[in-house]
């Protein structure tokens, strides 16, 4: 069988202390990775750290680089969700969303980049969502910040392409998390029955497409959005 090319590599991943940030940890760390996971607290042996502000996550990368020699892998998988109709949405439920789903994301892929260009097998996956591509009522918040995660991804992709670094990203549909199966039945079979496989996914579901993304057998895929969605979205 191939290798993944993965032992030794180092990663960080954000949103680790559950869901699928944590999924994606674990088996990242099965398949050889040095995983440093990320969260507000540290639950689950996570190191501490608020991603929306710069100063923190610029330690946060160059201490994780320092201690483990450099940096290969960066997932961000932290996101929130304060859902409202736009007459309803308050300027700070738009704000927040926006700062840990897409701000976040660019404060890591700044603070990172030196780091995975100097990789030999930098990778970057950041977890946006199908309602980033096809809006979601209640959602523009939400679907707004996962929509603009894609446009970082392929742009990430072209800027640091050429440093043989690979930047996709993975658009879940209804994954069993806290998130969503705290979701009002009704809203939870309407998704269900939106899908082909009429299941829910899991955070292993989407954990085994990052594994796939990061590794060698990836190897000629950037600036990529892989669906994780049981046929949610199917166009």
């Amino acid at each position: 069988m191939q290798s993944l090319g993965l032992d030794g590599a180092v990663a960080i991943v954000t949103g680790a202390a559950g869901g699928i940030g944590k999924a994606i940890a674990d088996v990242l760390s099965g398949a050889g990775v040095k995983v440093v996971g990320v969260d507000l607290t540290e639950a689950n042996g996570c190191v501490a750290c608020d991603v929306t502000d710069r100063k923190q996550v610029d330690a946060l990368v160059q201490s994780v680089a320092d201690e483990n020699g450099g940096l290969d892998i960066l997932i961000h998988a932290a996101g929130i969700t304060r859902d409202n109709v736009l007459w309803k949405l308050e300027d700070e439920d738009w704000s927040a969303v926006m700062r840990v789903n897409l701000d976040a994301a660019f404060l890591l892929l700044r603070a990172a980049s030196s780091h995975l260009r100097a990789s030999k097998r930098g990778s970057v996956v950041m977890i946006t969502s199908i309602n980033g591509q096809r809006g979601k009522r209640g959602q523009s918040n939400y679907a707004a910040s996962k929509a603009g995660l894609i446009g970082l991804t392929k742009s990430a992709a072209h800027e640091l392409g050429r440093d043989g670094v690979r930047v996709n990203a993975i658009a879940p549909g209804l994954i069993d998390t806290n998130m969503t199966l705290n979701l009002p039945q009704k809203v939870r079979d309407a998704a269900i029955a939106e899908t082909v496989l009429c299941k829910a996914g899991t955070p292993e579901d989407v954990a085994g497409v990052a594994l796939f993304l990061c590794s060698s057998l990836a190897g000629h895929m950037t600036g990529q959005v892989l669906r994780v969605d049981g046929g949610q979205l199917i166009a």
